[in-house]
């Protein structure tokens, strides 16, 4: 029984690392629905971007810390001229919202090639000093998880102030409540525009650095994250950061504990129902994607609007 709890808290503390990385990087892809109402495929490859930003200047002997900042600021630059050649362009020509998607699934396909095309198609991984992983009572936390967490708690910190004690955050709610009532009130919308572009820019650069520190940079990386994305946006409540970042700790949650039921389940294997669950390996790490799309099917169908109050 001692070995069951051990392992539950290890696949939980698991849940809490990677459900900070789709956390970080799910604000970004609300922040662009709520004030753009743009549903943007193209965001799980930004995240691929910033981890290879990251994966360059660290190449190059910069220290991992500097370089995802780098990264940062290189995937920003790459989020504004996507602003300034596609999105502005589509919006000043009313392109409905099924043109936006067909054209964020193109984005998303020539950032990925191009990833291909320049680093190749094999996982790579930072320059990093070995860290010793850290023990609790018998659990063992690798550092880089630790790492990501604590990322994880300063990012959101400062999102939460940036939202909640700044002109431009009070802006960016306003502009997602009701869009032409924040114009007609004197807020410069393209402003927020831009902003909202930086923000999601960074948070997602930083999803991307992060995902890299725990596992493998490779160029699929951030596809695989899409669904776990657009599953933590909808449980949260579209267009609502904070419900982002709740749904991606319970999508990250979910996906972690969920997948090591058969294993949890092993040394209890005399109970019927346990042997049932294990022989239909129903609940494995190959499953990780799929039981954030039945979060997302139950959701819609009960909860629509998601568990907070969100701006769609």
């Amino acid at each position: 029984m001692e070995a069951f709890f051990s392992q539950l808290i290890q696949l939980i503390v698991n849940g809490i690392s990677v459900g900070s990385i789709i956390a970080l990087s799910a604000v970004g892809l609300t922040l662009s629905y709520g004030i753009l109402r743009l549903s943007n495929f193209a965001h799980g490859d930004f995240m691929t971007m910033g981890a290879y930003f990251t994966l360059l200047f660290n190449a190059i002997g910069i220290n991992i810390w500097v370089s995802m900042v780098f990264s940062a600021i290189a995937t920003i630059g790459m989020t504004l001229l996507g602003e300034a050649l596609l999105w502005s362009p589509m919006r000043k020509k009313r392109a409905t919202a099924t043109t936006l998607i067909i054209i964020s699934i193109g984005l998303a396909l020539f950032i990925r090639n191009g990833i291909i095309f320049i680093w190749g198609g094999g996982n790579q991984r930072y320059n990093l000093p070995v860290a010793r992983a850290l023990s609790f009572g018998g659990i063992t936390i690798p550092f880089n998880q630790i790492v990501v967490i604590v990322l994880a708690v300063i990012a959101i910190a400062g999102l939460h102030y940036l939202l909640q004690n700044t002109k431009i955050g009070k802006a960016m709610r306003a502009v997602a409540d009701d869009l032409d009532l924040a114009r007609t009130t004197g807020i410069n919308v393209d402003r927020v525009v831009l902003w909202t572009w930086i923000i999601a820019g960074g948070l997602t650069a930083l999803g991307g650095s992060m995902l890299g520190l725990v596992e493998a940079v490779r160029p699929n990386m951030g596809w695989f994250l899409i669904l776990p994305l657009f599953a933590s946006v909808i449980l949260g409540g579209i267009g609502n950061p904070y419900g982002a970042i709740a749904g991606g700790l319970i999508i990250g949650l979910a996906q972690e504990v969920g997948s090591g039921i058969s294993d949890l389940l092993t040394p209890v294997a005399t109970n019927p129902i346990a042997q049932f669950i294990i022989n239909t390996r129903l609940f494995t790490a190959q499953y990780k994607l799929g039981i954030a799309l039945l979060i997302m099917v139950i959701v819609l169908l009960v909860r629509p609007q998601g568990l907070f109050k969100g701006t769609a």
